[in-house]
Formats: structure tokens, C-alpha cells, sequence
């Protein structure tokens, strides 16, 4: 998305240049050769490393010593979704909302890259090359085939979508990226191996999406948008180019050098030689009265010698393309054909200039060549402001329920890639993965995710997940069906109970656990240790019976839902209450089935609660909360006999409201977050409540209105609260948009200093009102603060520490000391005008939209616990949050549990052994074949704990329950490359840090096989990619793609 209003113009504050660009005018905004093992099988056989084709850089044209080289980059930016659907616009439709076909774009660039081999295109997107190449005859096939091979198409990023950096998690990122360069590579082998990073168009940019790209093997990265005081400070001092040291942790295998394109992504003023754009053609006839070769070429030259003074090289990037161009790629090339002669022979003034079609990739290989010295960062780029009043903090919360449902997806997708492989569920089963890895990669698009979609667009996202969540459903049932019976007798039987997930528990709905007199319950943990976990069931009666595998009688407490959820919109249930039970020491990638009755008159048990009129404390002896005895609000934190004053309350800030015509009047909208006023509104004083304690849980029913209520947990044993809010219908009569806070006040003195998480990986230190690589003027002292929290936000002094763990992207930060704030939801009544041209105004069933979420708060004194260290705690609650333990039902009225428990197995585990609390298997899903990837990561910093920050050995031999692992091969990140043929171009830094290569980025073996020991060590934060071959119950011979 580029838009065409005032986010589009530079304002570059250099001497006495006014610099304003105009962007496209309509548009607001080989199959792989086998690889053999050493003992001669073609076991390993998915990745190309033989490269007899004149691809990357070997098809790369040569700079010319002592000329200005310009490097012509023709690109289209094919958003997957937007004002659009992905649909509509792969197809073309709806082109009076944005004239845009993809499947046009590819159709014209083909037919021009074949007319002409001295022609070049990048190609970005994934989901819809493979949309499109899946319609073609083999003679296109071929044809594109040979295009690759030579270099004229080349794919830059790559993933399935170019994905937002704000929001996402980064293992959905690596899955989306893993799931595109597949295609690529299969389809292209090595020579459809993107080399550079392309992130041209998302609103900010993060120091893990840089090291991820640095660990996939990519050679450099190329973006757009960054903030405009530090776009002009870096112009000024020739450093829009350089060294980004993106771990803290990995050293240089972390480093990407990365450059920041002049002109966001359009090509120059009055060159953009598109159908959707106003510009001159090349008129090259001198009888024309319309010729203007020289006035072109002029000013041509002119703008590439200006670019030129800003860039440390004499290699520069013209990007010429834009928003769904090339629909007539004939237009382009004709023109641009026409300037690089004209400008090649113009010799006039003692001109240099070397004009030639290039790639991102060949960009890079030309400043490689140079050997020069570039400087180093090792923060990040956000929060992004493209003026004084424009920070684009808002979309980090803008459309709540969508990335909640988003984050639901990727715990759901790694919970059905692990038990797919378990089973070894495959083609013979009829079941597949591919439209739930899809959908996610589609989700993780940097108009989806961020919540700066049209509305009808946004619906559109939620139908593609929920048709993922479908098939990804379906697989897991065939799993489930072949591991849990006891005897192969009964598999027919167990076709007929369905095994569902509760997808409606957002509301407190769930058909299985209110209709059934019996069910069971499957607790399946997706992480790489025993875990335990309380179950939250909707139900009609009001006693009930809960068996573990062993018939023993599980404590159970019954708990009233809350008022505001029982009348939520939309909600189908008769259920008043939930029935909570603890799942307990849940096995690792494995479940736990329990056994549940609902009890008659005669049989009916007590199931503790005591409701009471006033809360002054909850929780237990090791942690718990204190609530003021005349506000009803949490007043203070006690953990470990360490207590933190610390207070909860609700604020709105009132949305600015303006016409956008100039910065000043800029409105707050999807994208921007502009408070009208430096003060948020209280939203209550006081608040009626409603105190439940029980044998698992004490809870605290909090009403601040009648739009925003929450419950306030702890549950026994557990060392964090749990707070779970409810916002909206956020009230508009008054005609004032308001965006919603969560604000924590404490007594930590954090002296302006917080941290933020990046994409749910390392933290990054913040400061109020400063940046370090510029100097700061804020003329918005709020939005400007804002950053970006994936999965945790906290502040900390010399003594104690608090931290907010979402369950879902937020914006958030610390305005004054002590405090912290996290925005829950937005509602806003007008357009910021970047070009989504609608209102962030979301409802459902008539009534404006209902938000509801869950903050779990961690605090107190920052010394270790039971040898563990705050910091660890806070890393591994996180990892139980992201990937929870997900609950199935299975209907079993006709069943009782001493025949279930005969006939079905009741607990599973996929791990022989469990592994170490801080090291997690990322991914764990089929490949081809016989084939496994395995991802595992080390989830602390080197600076987390004492002893868990240390690197851990793990033998793989004998870890997987249902095979073992006849072979292993590591590979890059993201899976289409050999680690051991990965050799990234080398760069030189202006830095005397010698110690920057934490670890080595190559192991000494890369291959293992039956014979060999599969012993691996992970350092802090290192993630480890193998590709294995495996034999075991469920894994003959059979082919599997």
C-alpha cells in the first residue's frame, strides 16, 4: 500500500531542499536435483545446491568503474489484500475500487521478459505467483522456467506475503516464509532462491524480522518507509545504508546489511511509464512537436545525480514500479528502453551516468564488489511518523478480534503440524496442511494483520482462516483417529465420535461440553516440557464429574460467567456457569484425556465457591493481589512477600478529528494514533464487583461501565494474575472516537526506560521522548511514545520489575514513570487518509464491536525464584500462552468411561523424554516423503537467568516416541537452502566490536545419519533447522509432498 497523499511526499530537511515525489496517480497509497547421503540413498532429497544455470549473481550486469551506475529495478507491489480481497484483486475485479488484476500483471511481464533478454523484473509475492502459475499450461511453465534459470525473473522476499513487522509473531513469519520458499524451490531449485530482502511497504521495521532475514541466509534488505526526521538525518550523513546488528545474542550471524530506498518504492517524478499513471512517454520522433528526449534525459539525470549525493557508493536503485503496475508491461519497457539509451549516449556536461535493468540482489553484489566500510545499528525502526503529527502506532491495536484470531491460527496450526506428523496423517488420508499454511501466510500481509484493511477485506481474512481452521480440523481428527485406539479393531467405531475443538469460547460457548450428559476432554500440549494447564468449560448444570486416565476424581469448581459475557452479541448458549478443572503435568507435543459426567440430584458434589460482597486480597501465599477498599481496583501486587504497589484502571483517549489537508489537522485512524490531548479519560472511579473464591481459582467481577467489564483471576499455584477484559460497544453518541487503555500504575522508579519485545523474541530497551540514532523533536508526545508489544511489555528498577504479557498484538508504553499502557481497543469516526478510505468504525450483530482479551501480569523483585529468574518466568509463561495447551471434545454419551478408558488410549506423548524448559521445538511438521522438518530454539537471552541462560546439549537420537531419525541435515532458517552451502556475501563495518560472533553460524557436522551421534548444542536465542528422515509405526514407504 503506498499512498498518494502526505505520507507520499519527502520532506527531506537538507541545506534548502524541498524534495516532494508524486506517486502513481491513481492509487491512494526444475524440480530439484536429487541430493545423496554418503551411503548412496536419495534420502535427502529436497533441496538444489547444484547450480548449472546463469542465475543470481552470475546474471547480474557489471557497474562500470568511474560511472554513476543506476540500477533500474522494475517491480510491481501486489498487496494480498487491501482495498481488495485477494481475490479480487488476482482477477481484476471491482476496478472502481483500484484498478488491479494480478494475474494481468504477470500475463504482460512474461510475454515482455521473453521478447527481450536484456530485460529484468523482481517478482515479491508468493501466494499470488503460485495462484497464478498453478493456471498455466506447461508451455508458460516452461517458458518462466527458462526466465529464472537465466535471470531475468528473479524472486526478491519471497514468503507468502511481505509481512508486517509490527504485529507478528515470529514463528508465524518463519512459517510463511518457509512455506513460499518451498514453492520457489521446488518449482525453481536454487535459482528461484530469493537473495534480498524486500520489505518496501510495512509501516516500521523490526530488529528481529532483520535477523530472521540474516538466518535464512538472505545477503541484504531492502525497505521504503522509515521515520521521516531519521530519513533526513540519515540522507544528510550518507547512512541510509548499513550494517543492522539484529540479535544481541547471535553476533554476526544475526548481521544484515540493509539499505533504505530513496523514494519509498515509486519510481521518480514524472517516470512512471504505467496505464495507471499520468506521466509522459519517451517521445523520441525530433518532427514530433511533442519531443522531449532532451528534456527527459535532463531531468533524468538531474534526479539520479541528486539520489546520488545522499548514498555512499556509486551504485543507486531507481525502483521503478508501484502499486499492481505492469498490468502493460510493454509500456514500461518501451519507455525505460528508450532512457537507458538516450542517457547511456548523452555525454553532454561531462555526464557519467551507466543506466542498466537490475535487481535488488544485483544492487547488493555491486556494493559488495566495492568493498567499502558501512556503519552500524542495533535498535530498531519504529515507531514510524511520516510527519510531525502522523505516527503510525495505531494499526499496533487497530481491529483487536482479528489479531487475537490471528494468533489463535499459529497455535492451532503448530498443534495440527505437530500431531499431522505424529500420525504421519498424509495424501493416503485425504487430509493436508496447505490451506491453514496459507491462510496464516496470508494473515501475516501487512494489510491484514495490522487492521488497515476495508472492512468487506477484513471479513474476507476471517473467512480464509476460518476455512484453514477447517482442514487443519480435519487433519488433526484423522491423527487422533490413528493413535488413540488401543487396537486397530476399533478404529471404524471411533469415525463415529467426532473430536472438536471449542472454537467459541470467546464467548463462553461450546455445544459438546452444554449438550452431553458425557464427554471427554483432550488437553494436547504443543510445547517440549509438561505443562499444566486449568480448563475453562461453559456448561448448563451445575455438578459434574471429572476423571483422569486413571479414574481418579479431579477437584472442579464452578464459576458463573460474567453479566457482560452472558449478553454478548451474537451469543448462542445457555450456559451460566464454567466448570474448571487442572490438567496436570501434561505430556510434552502429547495429551491427556479426561473423562467428564454431569451428575444427577442423587449424585451431585459440592463444588466450592464462595461468592462474597468486597475483595480485599486474592490469590495464595506466593503471589497475590490487593484491592482498595473503596475504589474495588487493584492496588497492589505481593509475590514472593515482595509487594509492588501497583494499580489497574481503564482510560480512552478522545481520537483527533480533522480534515488531513495539512500535517496539523492530520485525524486518527486505522493507521495513525493522534490523541486529541495529552490526557487520557478515566473511565471509572469506581467500579461494582462481584468476588469469587474456590479450591482452584479466586476471581473478582469488575463493572467500570456499561461497555468495559473485567475479571480478575489467580489461579492456585500459579505465580502471575490473569486479567480478562471486555471492551465495547465503545460508545460514539457524542460523536468522538476513543481509543481504549489499560493503564498500570506502580511505585517502580523506571526513570523513562521500558521495554518492548520484538516480534515475541528479544527485548529491546526503550526511552520516553528519545531515539537513538537522531535526535528527537516529538510533536506527539503520546503517539510518539507508542511502540509496538507481540507478547510483552514491562519496566523494572534496581529492586522489582512488572511486566504485561497480551494475548494478542498491541500498541503499548510507559508515558510516566511507574506506569505502563496497553491499547485494548479502537474505535475512530473518520479516515486518516493513508488510503484505506474508510473509518475504523468496526460492529458485529448491529451493535459496535465487542473486544474481549486477557493481560497476564507478572511482578515482583527481581532476584531468582526456586532458582529461576523473573525474566525466565515471564519468557516461559509466554511460551504457554502463545502455544497453549488446546482442548478437544468428544461427545461420549454412549460411552462410559471404564469402556473408554479400555478401549481408547487416554494419555500420549510424541517425546520419549521431555526436553529442558528453555529449549522448545519451533516447528515439527511433515516435509516430503519420509521426511521431517524439525525446528528447535533456545527461548532465553544470554542475559535472562544465571543457569537456563547457558547453552543446552540435547541428543536428538532417541526424542520422538513414534520414530526414529534415520538421518539429519541442517539447513538456513528457512528451510531451502544447506546451512553448509549458505555463504552470504560479507560485509566490512566501521566498528572495533571484535566480539560479535556470539557463536559459530556453521556447526562442525551438518549430516547426520543412523550411525552417527545426533547430539546438537543451542546457544541463547539460537534456532536450528534440520530437515531428518524418519522410520517408526506410521512411516513406510510412501510418497508425500
Amino acid at each position: 500500500m503506498l499512498d498518494m497523499t502526505a505520507a507520499n511526499i519527502m520532506l527531506f530537511v537538507i541545506g534548502v531542499i524541498l524534495f516532494v515525489t508524486n506517486g502513481i496517480s491513481c492509487v491512494p497509497r526444475m524440480p530439484p536435483k536429487p541430493l545423496y547421503n554418503s551411503k548412496g540413498s536419495a534420502s535427502l532429497r529436497y533441496l538444489d545446491t547444484v547450480d548449472e544455470n546463469v542465475c543470481g549473481y552470475k546474471a547480474c550486469p557489471k557497474p562500470k568503474p568511474g560511472y554513476l551506475n543506476v540500477h533500474l529495478v522494475a517491480h510491481t507491489h501486489d498487496d494480498v489484500g487491501w482495498l481488495k480481497t485477494v481475490d479480487q484483486y488476482y482477477y481484476g475485479s471491482r476496478s472502481m475500487t483500484q484498478k488491479a488484476g494480478v494475474q494481468y500483471i504477470l500475463d504482460s511481464v512474461i510475454q515482455a521478459l521473453a521478447r527481450d533478454p536484456s530485460k529484468k523484473f523482481i517478482y515479491v509475492e508468493t501466494a499470488f505467483f503460485w495462484k497464478w502459475w498453478k493456471e498455466q499450461h506447461d508451455s508458460v511453465r516452461h517458458q518462466v522456467k527458462r526466465l529464472v534459470s537465466s535471470g531475468r525473473l528473479e524472486f526478491t522476499g519471497g514468503a507468502w506475503s511481505m509481512n508486517d513487522e509490527a504485529g507478528t509473531h515470529y514463528q508465524s513469519t518463519i512459517d510463511q516464509f518457509t512455506w513460499g520458499l518451498r514453492k520457489l524451490n521446488d518449482t525453481f531449485g536454487e535459482c528461484g532462491r530469493p537473495r534480498a530482502g524486500w520489505q518496501i511497504d510495512p509501516f516500521g521495521h523490526s530488529r528481529e524480522m532483520a535477523s530472521m532475514f540474516a538466518q535464512m541466509g538472505y545477503d541484504g534488505l531492502l525497505f521504503g518507509r522509515l521515520d521521516y526526521q531519521d530519513k533526513s538525518t540519515r540522507l544528510k550523513s550518507k547512512t541510509a545504508e548499513m550494517i543492522w546488528q539484529a540479535s544481541a545474542n547471535l553476533g554476526k550471524a544475526s548481521e544484515l546489511f540493509t539499505s533504505v530506498l530513496f523514494n519509498t518504492y515509486s519510481p521518480p517524478p514524472g517516470f512512471c511509464f504505467d496505464v495507471l499513471c499520468a506521466d509522459e512517454p519517451i517521445i523520441d520522433d525530433k518532427e514530433s512537436p511533442d519531443y522531449n528526449v532532451d528534456e527527459r534525459v535532463s531531468a533524468f539525470i538531474k534526479y539520479a545525480e541528486l539520489q546520488s549525493q545522499y548514498y555512499s557508493s556509486n551504485n543507486i536503485v531507481l525502483t521503478m514500479g508501484g502499486d499492481f503496475t505492469y498490468q502493460d508491461a510493454h509500456m514500461w519497457y518501451k519507455n525505460m528502453d528508450k532512457m537507458i539509451r538516450y542517457v547511456n549516449a548523452n555525454k553532454s556536461n561531462g555526464t557519467k551516468l551507466n543506466v542498466f535493468y537490475s535487481t535488488p540482489a544485483c544492487y547488493l553484489k555491486a556494493l559488495n564488489d566495492q568493498d567499502l566500510m558501512w556503519p552500524v545499528k542495533n535498535d530498531d525502526f519504529f515507531p514510524y511518523a511520516s510527519d510531525p503529527h502522523s505516527y503510525w502506532t495505531g494499526y499496533f491495536t487497530s481491529r483487536p478480534t482479528m489479531k487475537r484470531f490471528e494468533r489463535l491460527g499459529n497455535n492451532f496450526l503448530q498443534v495440527c503440524k505437530q500431531l499431522y506428523a505424529l500420525a504421519s496423517v498424509g495424501p493416503e488420508d485425504w487430509k493436508d496442511l496447505n490451506r491453514m499454511r496459507e491462510a496464516m501466510g496470508v494473515m501475516q500481509h501487512h494489510d491484514a494483520i495490522t487492521g488497515t484493511e476495508k472492512e468487506h477485506v477484513a471479513k474476507d481474512y476471517a473467512r480464509i482462516l476460518s476455512d484453514g481452521f477447517s482442514e487443519c480440523l480435519e487433519a488433526i481428527e484423522a491423527a487422533f483417529k490413528k493413535i488413540i485406539p488401543k487396537s486397530s479393531v476399533v478404529k471404524d467405531e471411533l469415525s463415529e465420535i467426532p473430536i472438536k475443538p471449542c472454537l467459541k469460547l470467546n464467548v463462553s460457548e461450546c455445544q459438546v461440553s452444554e449438550v452431553n450428559n458425557s464427554f471427554v476432554v483432550f488437553v494436547y500440549n504443543p510445547l517440549s516440557y509438561p505443562t499444566s494447564h486449568y480448563v475453562r468449560l461453559p456448561v448448563t448444570s451445575t455438578s459434574y464429574s471429572v476423571k483422569d486416565p486413571n479414574g481418579k476424581e479431579q477437584i472442579t469448581q464452578l464459576v458463573p460467567i460474567p453479566e457482560p459475557v452472558l449478553t454478548a452479541p451474537g451469543r448462542m448458549s445457555d450456559a451460566k456457569s464454567d466448570l474448571i478443572f487442572k490438567a496436570t503435568d501434561l505430556p510434552p507435543l502429547g495429551f491427556r484425556a479426561y473423562y467428564v459426567t454431569k451428575l444427577n440430584k442423587e449424585q451431585q458434589k459440592e463444588h466450592t465457591s464462595e461468592k462474597l460482597d468486597e475483595a480485599h486480597e486474592i490469590g495464595h501465599k506466593k503471589f497475590s493481589l490487593k484491592f482498595d477498599d473503596v475504589t474495588g481496583k487493584i492496588k497492589s501486587i505481593v509475590s514472593q512477600g515482595h509487594e509492588i504497589k501497583a494499580k489497574q484502571d481503564f482510560y480512552y483517549y478522545k481520537g483527533f478529528l480533522g480534515n488531513n489537508e495539512v500535517f496539523e489537522n492530520r485525524s486518527s485512524g486505522a493507521y495513525i494514533f493522534r490523541p486529541n490531548g495529552s490526557e487520557a479519560v478515566l473511565v471509572s472511579s469506581s467500579v461494582k464487583q462481584k468476588i469469587i473464591k474456590g479450591p482452584l481459582v479466586d476471581e473478582v467481577h469488575q463493572v467500570f461501565s456499561d461497555w468495559i467489564s473485567q475479571v480478575v483471576r489467580v489461579y492456585k499455584g500459579e505465580n502471575h494474575a490473569e486479567l480478562e477484559w471486555v471492551v465495547g460497544p465503545i460508545p460514539i453518541e457524542d460523536n468522538i472516537g476513543k481509543e481504549v487503555i489499560t493503564k498500570f500504575s506502580s511505585s517502580i522508579q523506571n526513570r523513562g526506560v521500558f521495554y518492548t519485545d520484538s516480534n515475541g523474541r528479544e527485548l529491546l530497551w526503550r526511552k520516553r521522548n528519545y531515539r537513538p540514532t537522531w535526535n528527537l523533536s516529538n510533536a506527539e508526545p503520546i503517539a510518539g511514545n507508542y511502540y509496538p508489544v507481540t507478547t510483552r511489555i514491562l519496566i523494572r528498577d534496581k529492586d522489582a520489575e512488572l511486566a504485561v504479557i497480551p494475548d494478542r498484538a498491541q500498541g503499548g508504553s510507559s508515558i510516566k514513570d511507574g506506569e505502563i499502557e496497553l491499547m485494548v481497543h479502537r474505535r475512530l469516526l473518520h479516515d486518516d487518509a493513508f488510503g484505506v478510505g474508510e473509518a475504523l468504525n468496526e460492529t458485529a450483530y448491529g451493535k459496535g464491536l465487542i473486544a474481549r482479551g486477557q493481560h497476564y501480569i507478572v511482578g515482583g523483585a527481581i532476584k531468582t525464584f526456586k532458582n529461576i529468574s523473573l525474566a525466565a518466568q515471564e519468557r516461559m509463561l509466554i511460551q504457554q500462552k502463545v502455544l497453549a495447551p488446546w482442548i478437544f471434545l468428544a461427545p461420549a454419551d454412549d460411552i462410559c468411561f471404564e469402556q473408554w478408558q479400555e478401549t481408547y488410549k487416554m494419555e500420549y506423548s510424541g517425546l520419549k523424554k521431555s526436553l529442558p524448559p528453555n529449549v522448545q521445538i519451533l516447528t515439527l511438521e511433515q516435509w516430503k516423503g519420509t521426511a521431517l522438518l524439525l525446528r528447535i530454539e533456545h527461548i532465553l537471552e544470554k542475559t535472562d537467568d544465571p543457569d537456563l541462560s547457558k547453552p543446552v546439549t540435547i541428543n536428538l537420537k532417541d526424542v520422538f516416541a513414534p520414530f526414529s531419525i534415520k538421518s539429519a541435515r541442517e539447513t538456513t532458517l528457512g528451510a531451502n537452502q544447506w546451512l553448509s552451502d549458505s555463504k552470504r556475501l560479507k560485509w566490512r563495518v566501521e566498528s572495533n566490536d571484535i566480539h560479535r560472533d556470539t557463536y559459530s553460524r556453521h556447526s562442525s557436522s551438518y549430516y547426520y545419519d543412523d550411525d552417527d551421534d545426533l547430539t546438537i548444542t543451542l546457544n541463547p536465542m539460537q534456532i536450528r533447522t534440520f530437515i531428518i528422515e524418519v522410520k517408526g509405526k506410521f512411516y513406510g514407504i510412501k510418497s508425500r509432498s
